[in-house]
């Protein structure tokens, strides 16, 4: 019961105290499935020849592509919370589908935000003037910008960071190109049209239980088990070293040969993904009042931990890149400079959502 102290927006005192039926879970479907079909039309309508490039008239491919995402994320979060309301054979065949396709379709936009950040790094690294101010491009966040950001000015960079930014925008561009191909491929194929058909079913009719249905059923049990699952995997999260500015915890093993992603991220990767479980949870029972940002009323949380999944994926390309056989002294060096200034923010993301947790567990305490 003492980890209901760490997170004040723990799900089963926050709101109205009258019970939430099971009838509030099957709007919240019904609407992430409406949104979810209101994307495919616009994705249709619009067309998707240029949804690779993001400058498509009002930018409608990338927004529909976005749309997609995020009511396909929903509606998977939601099958996952409150599973034991659902009818087990659909929602254990929807779910994974829905888990392949917003995957895929996130893979492209993932790939030219990885590639913005690591040359704007560079530039930063090598003391040249900083790119111009530019729309985010977080992760969710595919809207085409105003402006067309400059190409880098190469003859600011020094001879290594620049060689290094070329092969990073060969190799991260081949494989936004590849994912472009592949997410095509997935909005033509029979397996996203079986998909789509589900979800246009879901939108009309939610296959509950029979007891869901039946018996008086109250929401909040389950979605506290979402918050609670929350709080202990950040109990297990090393926060009391995180709370210490340059500790250096995240170069542990920078320089390993081992191509796998750190092992020391993936239980804060674990924790982003349980606090966006929780969000979903929240704003299920919570409405509008949800929708303040990822994690709920925690979006100084969420924020880190997003930061933290961005530059964590950031040092692994940059470490690839720098396995490249046959590569010149210098750019093999801008890239380990690279992959340690990307490690760092790691480091840093830890240290916000550290900050930002422990300032909600004394705000409660």
């Amino acid at each position: 019961m003492a980890q209901r102290h760490l997170d004040p927006t723990d799900p089963t005192t926050a709101g109205p105290a009258e019970p939430v039926t099971p009838d509030a879970l099957a709007d919240y479907l019904r609407a992430q499935a409406t949104e979810f079909l209101r994307a495919l039309r616009l994705h249709r309508e619009s067309g998707t020849g240029t949804a690779h490039t993001g400058s498509s008239p009002g930018g409608e491919p990338v927004d529909a592509a976005r749309a997609l995402r995020h009511s396909a994320r929903r509606i998977t979060g939601t099958l996952h919370t409150f599973r034991p309301l659902l009818d087990p054979t659909w929602s254990e065949t929807l779910h994974p589908e829905l888990a392949w396709l917003s995957g895929t379709l996130a893979r492209e936009h993932a790939y030219a935000a990885r590639l913005e950040r690591l040359l704007l790094a560079l530039q930063r690294l090598s003391g040249a003037p900083p790119f111009p101010k530019q729309a985010a491009a977080g992760p969710g966040n595919a809207g085409p910008r105003s402006h067309p950001a400059p190409a880098p000015d190469r003859s600011n960079l020094t001879v290594g960071a620049a060689k290094a930014g070329a092969l990073l925008e060969r190799q991260l561009t081949l494989a936004r190109t590849r994912s472009h191909s592949e997410a095509l491929q997935a909005l033509g194929s029979s397996r996203f049209h079986a998909v789509a058909d589900n979800v246009a079913v879901l939108a009309s009719e939610v296959p509950l239980t029979p007891a869901a249905t039946t018996t008086p059923t109250d929401l909040r049990p389950l979605a506290a088990a979402a918050h609670e699952r929350l709080c202990a995997a950040v109990t297990a999260l090393p926060l009391l070293t995180a709370g210490h500015p340059y500790n250096a915890e995240a170069l542990v093993h920078g320089l390993s040969l081992d191509p796998a992603p750190h092992p020391q991220d993936a239980p804060w990767h674990h924790v982003r993904l349980l606090l966006r479980l929780r969000h979903y949870a929240y704003e299920l029972l919570e409405g509008d009042a949800a929708r303040d940002g990822l994690g709920g009323r925690m979006p100084a949380a969420g924020a880190a931990l997003n930061r933290h999944r961005d530059a964590s994926e950031a040092a692994a390309a940059a470490a690839a890149a720098a396995r490249t056989p046959r590569i010149a002294p210098a750019t093999a060096y801008a890239l380990g400079v690279l992959h340690a200034d990307q490690r760092h923010e790691v480091e840093a993301a830890r240290f916000a959502f550290q900050q930002s947790w422990e300032m909600k567990a004394v705000s409660t305490g």
